[in-house]
């Protein structure tokens, strides 16, 4: 074949690259798809099938070939026994013998044998198949032994007489024309057992094909599709209720999650850039914002000296800030530097910062006048900072409180010491977090319709958190408020 292949290439004057190309396309292959491989198991199983029903069969038409042969052998035996005194010449019991197919025919009755037809000399002893005894293997084997038996072998058959009396007849009959017999109704059978298997397999492998095969493809192209372009539309998943049913859907839904993810990176790495650019310019107007914070030092105006260091506070903050070029999603927090901070002094900063102001959302706090926590001050600040913001402007925004209400509420601080950690529990009196928005409040760019922030807030909060050994969780969420909790290690 590959010589005939190299002469065909010669003739067609084939470049060795495209030879090859062809070589390699044309060269056999097994079956590797999932069609391919359940066809040839469909075909395997069947035909195994039918194996193991034509070896019965086999037997049942050899042993009943056998019977054929001493009914007529019996009968024979009376035509005998009917002439005077047995006697039979040796033509008619040639003729006899011949009628029945048999050799020999003898009856034993009652531990007496008697020789009834006369077997001419055999070039081989006749081998014994005794039909009286129930022997399932032997009579599964029996056919066989037959089909690939010598072609002079005879067989000398016992079973219990039909049509007269006697303890059994025996007949000794040729195995050529059984034999025959055997290769014919075995050809008929693989003939229609192959029609049968062919049909059986076909009908199986078309409905496995319309109830496996099928929606597997158009599942194995949807990821082959999202996998090139994950905004395309993917397959609707089907209404069926089995396996493939809930593939499909645990794959659409998988699919829709993944899209989430990308698109949040993606707006991620938009933030990413937008702060990068900015960043530069961002420190020389911080820079210019500390020189003249600096000069509004030297005023002696009281409103301004009581303004200065909060305005102060904020530009290194934010000057730190953008130092450390801290965008969310493309460059790391800095590990805390822990030192010891009072807790009330931190809560009046981060308050202030706020926006928290006794006439409007104040701050209560019920913790001991001296709590401190081990923690990165300026972290910390943010994180309360957050928070804060966050109750204070859900309340704000809430559209239940009564007209002389609105724009007041209560932010409750209280902390205290539980299981090696120091927990800090930050309560309002707001709306509370809606269901929907409770399980993904911590992910990038979630937040409430009523907050124009960017939704990256918690989400900061909760890494910072965890920068420490320690974790920011929400609590409580209903009708009367809100209830997150920081914990620190202790």
């Amino acid at each position: 074949m590959s010589a005939l292949f190299d002469r065909l290439a010669a003739r067609l004057k084939l470049s060795p690259e495209t030879t090859e190309a062809w070589r390699e396309r044309l060269r056999p292959r097994a079956p590797d798809g999932l069609s391919a491989r359940l066809l040839l198991l469909t075909v395997a199983f069947t035909l195994a099938v039918e194996g193991l029903i034509m070896a019965p069969n086999l037997a049942a038409f050899h042993e009943r070939w056998l019977q054929d042969r001493l009914q007529a052998a019996e009968l024979a035996s009376v035509g005998v026994e009917a002439l005077p005194y047995s006697a039979v010449e040796d033509d008619t019991a040639a003729e006899l013998m011949r009628i029945g197919g048999v050799q020999a025919v003898a009856l034993t009755e009652q531990g007496v044998r008697r020789l009834l037809l006369q077997a001419p000399n055999l070039p081989r002893a006749p081998e014994l198949i005794d039909l009286r005894r129930e022997n399932t293997w032997s009579r599964l084997i029996d056919p066989w032994r037959t089909l690939f038996g010598h072609p002079d072998r005879s067989l000398r058959v016992q079973a219990k007489p039909r049509y007269r009396s006697g303890d059994f007849i025996e007949i000794v009959t040729p195995a050529q024309p059984l034999k025959l017999e055997l290769k014919a109704f075995l050809l008929n059978s693989l003939l229609v057992s192959l029609l049968i298997s062919a049909t059986a397999g076909a009908l199986l492998y078309g409905g496995l094909t319309l109830l496996v095969l099928r929606p597997l493809r158009r599942v194995t192209r949807s990821m082959e599709r999202f996998a090139v372009d994950p905004e395309s539309a993917g397959e609707t998943p089907s209404d069926r209720h089995d396996e493939i049913g809930r593939v499909e859907r645990e794959l659409a839904r998988m699919q829709e999650e993944v899209r989430q993810s990308l698109r949040s990176r993606a707006r991620l790495v938009a933030l990413g850039e937008a702060v990068a650019k900015i960043n530069h310019d961002l420190r020389n107007m911080l820079t210019s914002a500390q020189m003249a914070s600096e000069r509004l030092a030297t005023s002696a105006d009281p409103q301004v000296a009581k303004a200065l260091p909060r305005l102060e506070r904020a530009l290194s903050r934010a000057a730190n800030l953008s130092r450390n070029v801290l965008e969310y999603g493309k460059s790391e927090e800095p590990p805390a530097q822990k030192t010891r901070v009072p807790l009330n002094a931190a809560l009046t900063l981060a308050a202030e910062d706020a926006g928290l102001a006794p006439d409007g959302v104040k701050l209560v706090k019920q913790l001991a006048p001296r709590f401190a926590v081990e923690a990165d001050p300026d972290q910390l600040y943010r994180i309360l900072v957050n928070l804060m913001r966050n109750a204070r402007q859900a309340i704000e925004a809430d559209p239940a409180r009564a007209p002389e209400q609105r724009g007041k509420g209560v932010i409750t601080v209280s902390a205290f010491a539980e299981d090696g950690f120091w927990v800090i529990r930050i309560a309002d009196d707001g709306p509370g977090i809606p269901p929907r928005l409770a399980q993904r409040l911590f992910e990038p760019f979630v937040s409430s319709k009523a907050s124009d922030g960017t939704g990256l807030g918690l989400t900061i909060s909760r890494e910072l958190a965890a920068l420490h050994g320690g974790d920011l969780r929400l609590v409580d969420s209903d009708g009367a408020g809100a209830v997150f909790e920081l914990r620190l290690p202790a």
